[in-house]
């Protein structure tokens, strides 16, 4: 592995593990750079049932962190065909079914279409958003109703790349802030039926590739190697 610079700063292109928020990735990295009093930050927060590529920045170079944050993104995964969740993922249980008779393979291919370009969306009230200083999470998981507001994403590529009902696996190249779970449940309803996320993983950042990321572990081990 390479030498760091991390005072300087280092740009860091991580495999964010399954079930980790991006935080916690953020808190293992600072941890391990003790005793050293560096700023450690991510460009793209990801879903914790998501994986891929988290981009970390330290030192000097987390003034660059909006920069990298508002590049391009690439994403495969899942969605799971006929029925709904309240969170658009697998962290909450499945709320409603619908058969999937006459949902043909056509139908899939072309419901694509609406979503490539300039588009609206709502976020998932299970999100990050904060809504008068409160993530959105926190109020849906009190019950709460909270009022949400479009956003302008772009989408500029969706494709389907494998077809087994109910499984449909797709990728998608967006704008900063898309929600692929959204994307994911507005896909069902364009199909007048219901779906919801399954597996997602972020494979591109800009010009930064998942292939070229290092695993948590990995880059922990090493940093404590070094103190040793």
């Amino acid at each position: 592995m390479r030498e760091f610079n991390f005072v300087e700063g280092e740009l860091l292109l991580i495999n964010k593990p399954y079930k980790w928020t991006s935080f916690d990735v953020v808190g293992k990295i600072r941890n391990s750079l003790k005793p050293l009093k560096l700023k450690v930050g991510h460009a793209g927060t990801l879903d914790p049932l998501a994986t891929g590529l988290l981009i970390l920045c330290t030192g000097k170079l987390t003034k660059q962190i909006d920069t990298f944050q508002a590049e391009e993104k690439e994403y495969t995964g899942t969605m799971v065909l006929g029925a709904t969740t309240p969170s658009y993922d697998l962290e909450t249980v499945v709320d409603q079914e619908f058969p999937l008779d006459g949902i043909t393979e056509g139908a899939i291919y072309a419901a694509t279409a609406p979503f490539i370009g300039d588009i609206q969306q709502y976020p998932p009230a299970h999100s990050a958003v904060k809504v008068n200083g409160e993530r959105l999470y926190v109020k849906a998981r009190r019950g709460e109703e909270t009022e949400l507001r479009l956003r302008n994403v772009t989408v500029s590529a969706f494709e389907i790349t494998r077809i087994a009902l109910p499984e449909i696996d797709f990728r998608i190249v967006c704008s900063k802030g898309t929600y692929i779970r959204s994307l994911v449940a507005d896909f069902g309803k364009q199909l007048n039926n219901g779906a919801y996320l399954s597996k997602l993983v972020r494979t591109r950042s800009g010009n930064f590739l998942l292939e070229n990321a290092l695993e948590v572990n990995d880059l922990v081990d090493y940093l404590r190697a070094k103190k040793a």
